[in-house]
């Protein structure tokens, strides 16, 4: 389909024909994740009308929120902009941008309410109609300001996933967060399916494979795009979509600080691993903290051997005052942050002129 048919449809299909959430055809759209209670008291407090028109199929709450300026794409009627609202606090903003006009307006309407509910003195929320793939030149925002930028089930929907990821990479600050729930799928969607209304609007037709977004991320410039939750779709119509198997993902990725130019580095000060501790806590994250599908920090808990990729991502990111870094060369010696992130960017630069050389 070409571009501006792919958001006319979209903009019809999540402007006029869908007016509720029980209105979707199928539940790839529809999050089955399990909710923390600290959520779900926040969600109480969002008014019906906007939790109705709700379209998502994750949680888009990273920790650690407080006082960032936060953007959503794609927010609709703005569940997740006014939970996100709470969670940053009346010094922090969240932005939410939406390419349809009906979804907007709902959540135009209730800013005022949301504010009072969580008693803040004025409001901290801010709604744009544009495009996500035109975020600079259409929605006016500005390069590197954003702490986190989140997106709920929505960038599947976009004809054009590499200008959205650039726009992305672009407003966030250096160390920012791209953290994302969407559908994707385990092979390429066929251009017949690609071509269907109905199944592009219910994010299956536009959904991805998991090894395009990872190749897509890093020639870009984030860290490795890494999974923090994986729910298979069960979609019943085998002879429409064949042996497809869809799932519900979440990721985060960084965006890189780190760059090649200026390397006097050698392959003597390059490192592997480092081992991570959890040290200070987070709210709504006394006990644990998981950063990943497999990786787990426990307060105050044993320090976690991680790869120099990972250790890298959480030096950058707003994490790194809350862990300790140590060296694996005697397991005893406690790093600076600082030192340990010297080191493994001088690694990866060692990688990027042995490439380079080869």
């Amino acid at each position: 389909m070409a571009t501006m048919d792919v958001h006319a449809d979209v903009q019809d299909y999540y402007g006029k024909q869908l007016q509720h959430s029980n209105d979707l055809k199928t539940d790839a759209c529809c999050s089955k994740a399990s909710i923390p209670l600290f959520i779900r008291n926040i969600i109480s407090q969002i008014h019906p009308n906007v939790v109705a028109r709700y379209y998502g199929c994750g949680l888009v709450f990273p920790p650690k929120l407080n006082g960032c300026r936060v953007l959503d794409l794609g927010c609709g009627s703005g569940r997740d902009v006014f939970i996100l609202s709470s969670l940053v606090g009346a010094q922090g903003s969240v932005v939410g941008v939406d390419m349809t006009k009906e979804q907007l307006d709902v959540a135009q309407e209730y800013i005022i309410y949301h504010t009072k509910q969580f008693g803040f003195d004025s409001p901290n929320v801010d709604f744009r109609l544009g495009r996500i793939e035109h975020l600079i030149d259409e929605v006016a925002l500005e390069v590197d300001s954003f702490d986190v930028v989140v997106s709920n089930c929505v960038v599947n929907l976009s004809p054009d996933k590499k200008q959205v990821l650039q726009q992305i990479y672009q407003i966030l600050k250096p160390g920012g967060e791209f953290y994302f729930s969407d559908v994707y799928a385990d092979r390429p969607i066929a251009e017949e399916l690609r071509r269907n209304k109905i199944l592009w609007g219910e994010c299956l037709s536009g959904a991805v494979c998991e090894s395009d977004l990872i190749t897509g991320a890093l020639d870009i410039g984030f860290t490795r795009p890494i999974l923090i939750t994986k729910q298979p779709i069960g979609v019943e119509n085998k002879e429409l979509l064949g042996d497809i198997k869809f799932a519900s993902c979440t990721y985060r990725m960084f965006k890189n600080s780190s760059t090649k130019s200026g390397s006097s580095s050698t392959l003597s000060s390059c490192v592997a691993d480092a081992l991570v501790a959890y040290e200070v806590s987070m709210t709504h994250y006394e006990d644990e903290f998981q950063f990943d599908q497999t990786t787990i920090f426990k307060l105050h808990g044993k320090p976690e051997r991680v790869s120099a990729e990972l250790a890298h991502m959480t030096i950058i990111s707003r994490y790194a005052d809350n862990f300790k870094f140590s060296s694996v060369d005697d397991g005893k010696h406690i790093l600076d942050s600082a030192v340990v992130a010297i080191k493994l960017v001088n690694r990866i630069k060692c990688n990027i002129i042995l490439e380079e050389e080869l």
